[in-house]
C-alpha cells in the first residue's frame, strides 16, 4: 500500500523537462482533491489517467491570471494535448514530454519516495522481480550507455539470439523467462538509485497509459521489427476442449532481429483488452482512417518512418500488428549487407548494372533483405538523375539517406490510386522510377508502364521465388490489368522490360545473402531464356555464366569511354573468375 506523504519532493528528483512543470505545475496540482491510498499499479495508472484529464479540462479563464499568463497556459495545454495524441506513433519527443508529466505527478501528487516506490516494483528484492521487471531494469541501464542500440547490445552480451533445438531437433529462436533470469544473475545488477527506479516506474506507467504496452521501449530500439498477437489462442476460439495453460494471443510478442524471428515469450500484454488497445492506437499517425470490421486491416507509417500493419477480426482470427523498421540500415555500407567470401564480385557487378541504367528486379521472400539492398543500390545512381518513388506506404525514406538528391516519394491513399500516382509522376521531371514493392497485378502493370515510357530505368522489389515465376507473374498481371489478350505478346513485353533479377535469400539462422544474379535474355524462338551470372555456393560468390553479348552491348552503350574501359577490365577478371581465379 502506498501512503501519500504530505511533503515536498526533493528538487534533485524533479527534472525540468516540460514548460508546464515546476512551480506552475505544483500550483495546479495543489488545488485538486486529496487522493485515496493506492493499492496497485492498475490503480496508479487509472489515477494518472484521471489527472491528465483534469489538466486538460482545467478552465484557465477562472484562474485569475492576466491575459499573458492565460495565453501561456492555453499554449501549454495545447502542447500537452498534441503530445498525448502523438506519443504512441513513434514520436520520441512527445513520448519524453508525456513521461515528464507522469514523473512530476508521481513526485508532486502521489509523493512517491524511496520508501514507497518498492511497494509498486520490488527493486530491493530481486527474487520478487518478474522476468519483465528484470528486463526493464537491464534495458534501462543499457539504454543509458548505448541509447537506441541498447536492445542489440543486450542480446549480444547475453547471447540471446542463439538458436535452440526442440524435441524434433529443429532450430527455433526464443528468449524465455529463464533466459532473462539467467541474464539478470549474470548482469549482477546492484542497488538502483531512486532516479533510476523512478524512471523505470514512469516508463511502466506510460506504457500502460499512452504507450504501446510491453513493446513500447523495444519499438524505439534499432531492430528489424516487432509483431504481436501472432501466436497463442485467440479470444474467439472455443477453449473448452483445449488443455489448460496454453498461451493466449495477448502473450504473443515476436521480434525480428538480424533476419531472425525471435519469440519474446517472457513478455505478455496481460489481457486481450491491452493487446487490442495497442493495436487500435499504434497505426493512427496522420489519421489514415478508421480500422473497422468492414475494413479489417490497415497499413501506415509511424512518425519515425517505421511501417505498421494492423489487422483485426473478422478479417484476422485475432488482433495482430506487424511493425517493420528501416532506419537501422540508413547509410549502411553495402559491404556490410553482402558479406560472404568474394563479395566484391556481386557488389561491383550490381554497380555496373545501375550505371548501365538496367531495369532490375530485387526478388526474395519477406525479410530476406530486398528493401535494404535496394536502399544501398540507389547510391550508385547518377546523382544528376531525379528519383521518383511509388510505394504502398512510405518505407524507403530515401531523403534520410540521400538528403542532397532530388527525390520525391508518392504513395496510394484512400482517394488517390497507384495508377493516378503514376500518371502524376510522368509530369514531375523524373529520370528514374523506383517501386518499393510490386505485390499486386495492378502494381505489376504500372511497373511495366514505367519501364517502357516513364523513365530512363526502373528498380523494384518482388516476392518471386524464381526468375520464371517473376516473368510469369508479370505476364499474368498484364493479361489481367494491361489489356493484353495474348500470353506470348504479354510475356514479350515483360522480358523486353526487365533485364536482371537479383534474388535475395535468408537462412534459418538469419543470414541473408544474394542467391543469384540472373540475366533475362529475350529469345525469338522461346520468348526468353535466363543466365545465372553470379551465384552463392557454399558461403562464397562464384561466376557461373557470362553476360550475353546483347547485355554487354546495352551496358557499354550507356557508359562513358572511361567507364567502358573499366567495365571491360571487370569482365576480364570475371572470365578469370569462371576459371576459379577471380
Amino acid at each position: 500500500m502506498i501512503h501519500l506523504f504530505h511533503k515536498k519532493p526533493k528538487d534533485k528528483d524533479r527534472k525540468k523537462e516540460n514548460p508546464f512543470q515546476g512551480k506552475e505545475f505544483l500550483q495546479a496540482v495543489s488545488k485538486w482533491a486529496e487522493l485515496p491510498e493506492i493499492h496497485s499499479m492498475e490503480e496508479l495508472v487509472w489515477g494518472i489517467r484521471e489527472d491528465f484529464t483534469k489538466l486538460l479540462r482545467t478552465n484557465v479563464f477562472e484562474s485569475g491570471l492576466n491575459q499573458s499568463e492565460i495565453e501561456k497556459r492555453l499554449n501549454q495545454k495545447k502542447q500537452l494535448r498534441k503530445a498525448l495524441r502523438e506519443c504512441a506513433y513513434g514520436d520520441i519527443n512527445s513520448k519524453i514530454f508525456v513521461k515528464g508529466y507522469i514523473k512530476e505527478l508521481l513526485l508532486s501528487r502521489y509523493h512517491i519516495s524511496e520508501e514507497t516506490i518498492v511497494e509498486l516494483l520490488p527493486f530491493r528484492n530481486s527474487n520478487s522481480l518478474t522476468a519483465r521487471d528484470q528486463f526493464d531494469i537491464m534495458l534501462h541501464l543499457y539504454k543509458q550507455k548505448y541509447g537506441i542500440e541498447a536492445m542489440a547490445e543486450f542480446i549480444r552480451d547475453f547471447r540471446l539470439e542463439q538458436g535452440k533445438k526442440n524435441e524434433k531437433g529443429q532450430i527455433y529462436y526464443e528468449i524465455s523467462s529463464d533466459d532473462i533470469y539467467e541474464a539478470y544473475y549474470e548482469f549482477g545488477c546492484g542497488a538502483l538509485s531512486f532516479r533510476d527506479q523512478l524512471d523505470i516506474l514512469t516508463q511502466r506507467i506510460y506504457s500502460l497509459y499512452k504507450g504501446n504496452g510491453v513493446i513500447d521501449e523495444i519499438r524505439d530500439m534499432h531492430i528489424d521489427g516487432i509483431s504481436a498477437g501472432v501466436s497463442g489462442i485467440p479470444e474467439s476460439f472455443d477453449t473448452r476442449n483445449l488443455p489448460e495453460g496454453l498461451p493466449c494471443s495477448y502473450d504473443s510478442v515476436w521480434m525480428f532481429f538480424h533476419g531472425k524471428s525471435i519469440h519474446l515469450s517472457f513478455l505478455s500484454f496481460g489481457s486481450y483488452r491491452e493487446l487490442t488497445r495497442v493495436c487500435k492506437n499504434i497505426y493512427r499517425y496522420n489519421n489514415p482512417g478508421q480500422l473497422s470490421e468492414v475494413k479489417g486491416y490497415t497499413v501506415n507509417e509511424m512518425k519515425d518512418g517505421s511501417r505498421i500493419a494492423v489487422a483485426r477480426p473478422p478479417f484476422a482470427e485475432s488482433w495482430v500488428l506487424f511493425l517493420r523498421k528501416f532506419d537501422s540500415v540508413l547509410q549502411q555500407d553495402i559491404h556490410l549487407l553482402v558479406t560472404d567470401e568474394n563479395n566484391d564480385l556481386p557488389i561491383e557487378f550490381m554497380k555496373w548494372l545501375i550505371r548501365g541504367e538496367r531495369v532490375i528486379a530485387v526478388t526474395g521472400e519477406q525479410g530476406s533483405g530486398k528493401t535494404t539492398l535496394l536502399m544501398s543500390l540507389i547510391g550508385y545512381i547518377n546523382p544528376a538523375y531525379n528519383l521518383r518513388i511509388q510505394e504502398m506506404s512510405f518505407e524507403l525514406h530515401l531523403r534520410k539517406i540521400y538528403p542532397e538528391r532530388n527525390i520525391v516519394t508518392f504513395r496510394e491513399t484512400n482517394s488517390i490510386s497507384g495508377q493516378e500516382g503514376l500518371d502524376f509522376q510522368k509530369k514531375t521531371d523524373g529520370s528514374v522510377n523506383i517501386l518499393g514493392e510490386v505485390a499486386t497485378a495492378g502494381v505489376s502493370s504500372w511497373m511495366i508502364q514505367m519501364a517502357q515510357i516513364a523513365s530512363l530505368f526502373t528498380l523494384f522489389t518482388h516476392h518471386a521465388k524464381t526468375t520464371e515465376n517473376l516473368v510469369a507473374g508479370m505476364r499474368n498481371a498484364l493479361l489481367q490489368e494491361g489489356g493484353f489478350q495474348n500470353e506470348k505478346i504479354a510475356a514479350e513485353q515483360v522480358v523486353c522490360c526487365i533485364n536482371y533479377d537479383i534474388h535475395m535469400k535468408k537462412k534459418t539462422d538469419g543470414h541473408r545473402y544474394i542467391e543469384r544474379i540472373t540475366e533475362i535474355v529475350p529469345d525469338r524462338e522461346c520468348i526468353y531464356h535466363t543466365r545465372d551470372l553470379i551465384v552463392w555456393e557454399d558461403g562464397r560468390y562464384v561466376c557461373k555464366d557470362f553476360i550475353s553479348e546483347g547485355g554487354k552491348e546495352a551496358l557499354e552503350g550507356i557508359y562513358t569511354a572511361e567507364e567502358r574501359e573499366l567495365f571491360r577490365q571487370f569482365l576480364s577478371r570475371w572470365e578469370k573468375g569462371r576459371a576459379g581465379n577471380y
